[in-house]
């Protein structure tokens, strides 16, 4: 019998999964220094006025390799799920 999954518990599962492999590698990079982020991503900040309103948009992205590490775990939890 196949079983539909969420995908909402996938995506919070992976933001967990990040959040915390990105919070052990900042807390262990100052001893291991291989553990900083690789890279970092995004969109700069764009605004929109609309003289009663303003928007800002954009999101950036820093990824290191127990961030990666996290999202792999986090996916694994949702594949055993």
């Amino acid at each position: 019998m196949a079983r539909t999954r969420n995908p909402w518990i996938l995506i919070i599962l992976l933001v967990f999964g990040g959040l915390a492999g990105s919070a052990v590698g900042q807390a262990l990079s100052p001893t291991f220094p291989f553990l900083d982020p690789i890279t970092s991503a995004g969109l700069a900040p764009g605004v929109l006025d609309l003289r009663f309103m303003t928007i800002t948009f954009g999101f950036s992205i820093t990824i290191g390799p127990l961030t990666l590490l996290g999202f792999l775990l986090g996916y694994l939890v949702y594949r055993r799920i």
